[in-house]
């Protein structure tokens, strides 16, 4: 792990990997420091209003070998996807398998949101193996539809509004990912487990 300083009592911590870095988001929650915040990233994790020697004293009880085991034992919210995504055969593909075994391959997967970012409501979700990552579109998407269900490198990712964006489009879904005016705004923050179940389009 590498400490860089973000702030006068804050500090970005690195680690190799987003599994990691959702690890030891978790190891941190269970913890029960007493942080002002803990933002966890694609390979990082931010701790705000901590001493140094406070995060040091923390950090080398962390075993890292353990951070890829630790998941955050979150909610489990349900996202009801229609599989019809127009990278959805191209993902099979690349995934060497049919469509068919692609969509239960995604539904029968646990995932948890490693982190939020890209706009408000994107949750970046781990869970498929490495071995299933796949790279973005060469050429983006100038308009992704809300609601979108897509994947790219390691993370599976819904838009919660219309935006540009290069991730493989494999379906779509209702739910609303973003409300400003509730308490909780993000459907799927940090931590939060999520089950892709596979819907029909009139459902």
């Amino acid at each position: 792990m590498r400490v860089r300083t973000a702030g006068p009592r804050a500090w970005v911590v690195e680690v190799g990997s987003a599994a990691e870095a959702a690890g030891l988001y978790a190891v941190t929650r269970s913890a029960g420091l007493e942080l002002t915040d803990l933002v966890p990233g694609a390979r990082s994790v931010l701790f705000d209003g901590l001493e140094r020697e406070a995060l040091d004293d923390f950090l080398s009880d962390v075993d890292i070998s353990s951070l890829q085991g630790a998941r955050e034992q979150g909610e489990l919210v349900e996202v009801p996807t229609t599989y019809d995504g127009p990278d959805l055969a191209d993902v099979a593909a690349l995934w060497g398998m049919s469509v068919e075994e692609a969509v239960d391959r995604h539904t029968g997967t646990e995932f948890v949101v490693a982190f939020c970012g890209f706009s408000p409501g994107f949750a970046y979700c781990t869970g498929l193996p490495q071995e299933l990552a796949v790279p973005r579109l060469d050429t983006p998407r100038t308009k992704v539809p809300p609601g979108s269900v897509g994947v790219a490198g390691e993370f599976t990712g819904v838009y919660p509004r219309s935006s540009p964006g290069g991730w493989r489009l494999v379906g779509r879904t209702r739910a609303r990912l973003w409300d400003a005016g509730s308490v909780t705004p993000a459907l799927l923050a940090p931590g939060t487990r999520v089950r892709f179940t596979a819907v029909s389009d009139g459902d």
